[in-house]
């Protein structure tokens, strides 16, 4: 999708600090923060959330969450822990609509999170 930022960044258009790639998955510092990590993994091709990758797409979502778990260690978060969050819809937080989990470590989070 022409207008889909994360479409852009999986496709070379715009640069980023990237963490990891395969042809299928680019995990990506995000410009903002919220955490000492904070790290982007999004799937190459467009998925606008995790509602959308049906039956067709379970494969595609059990590679996500292991791709993120093997980055999480490749940054050394497995001694102390880390999140991982994905957001669906507006009232879900979403603002990028291209699925993508949100690895965040580095610190303590509480619960319940927002």
């Amino acid at each position: 999708m022409a207008d889909c930022v994360f479409c852009r960044i999986a496709a070379g258009e715009i640069p980023v600090k990237t963490v990891r790639r395969t042809e299928e998955l680019v995990a990506f510092h995000d410009l903002t923060p919220v955490a000492p990590t904070h790290v982007l993994i999004i799937p190459t091709r467009h998925l606008a959330a995790v509602r959308d990758a049906g039956a067709e797409g379970e494969a595609l979502l059990g590679r996500l969450l292991r791709f993120a778990a093997e980055v999480a260690t490749e940054l050394g978060l497995d001694a102390g822990g880390y999140r991982l969050v994905t957001n669906t819809g507006a009232d879900g937080g979403q603002s990028v609509f291209h699925l993508h989990l949100h690895l965040l470590g580095g610190r303590r989070f509480g619960w319940p999170p927002g």
